[in-house]
């Protein structure tokens, strides 16, 4: 059996658009410290050739690495933290959780960049949650709550915790708020 934070792949194209955005965001960070390493600008027009239709699934699940290494040619951890963006939203065609993981390290690399604005943060959530139109939030909906499936990157491990576990719960409230004002 599949695990939920799989989505179906109809709605792994449907989120998949929206996590590039996210992404894409933060992507000026990266490209400031390493301009001539294009991974990340690439997986994230993989992203959205994926959610158009242009690239399929398996093609894709291959190549869902390579934009995270790209992090190992920055030197800042705001410019990291975008480039593992950048290979999150690039995870999308493998499983539709990694497009939360594109936003919490979209929201990260945001927060990191800009030290002196406490706000930068919670701006970015707010961002990536307007700018989810009613098809990505039913998707998003279908994922587990952080933390309570093992089987994919909301179980346990590195974006349940610190600043990338806050961002998701806080994204997950959102959507489960939303999904619970529509039910009325």
């Amino acid at each position: 059996m599949l695990s939920p934070q799989a989505l179906s792949e109809a709605d792994r194209r449907i989120v998949a658009a929206w996590a590039a955005d996210c992404a894409e965001r933060v992507l000026p960070i990266f490209e400031g410290e390493a301009p001539a390493d294009d991974r990340p600008r690439d997986a994230i027009a993989r992203a959205r050739a994926f959610s158009r239709g242009e690239l399929d699934a398996a093609g894709e699940i291959r190549r869902r690495f390579v934009a995270g290494r790209a992090a190992q040619s920055a030197s800042s951890p705001a410019a990291v933290a975008a480039a593992r963006a950048a290979a999150q939203a690039s995870g999308v065609a493998h499983m539709g959780a990694h497009a939360l993981g594109a936003a919490a390290y979209a929201a990260k690399a945001a927060g990191l960049a800009h030290p002196d604005r406490s706000a930068a943060v919670g701006d970015e959530i707010a961002w990536q949650v307007d700018h989810m139109g009613t098809a990505v939030r039913t998707a998003l909906s279908g994922l587990p709550p952080l933390g309570e499936d093992s089987a994919g990157p909301l179980g346990p491990g590195l974006l349940a915790s610190g600043i990338l576990g806050s961002v998701i719960r806080e994204l997950q409230a959102a959507i489960g708020a939303d999904a619970q004002a529509d039910a009325r």
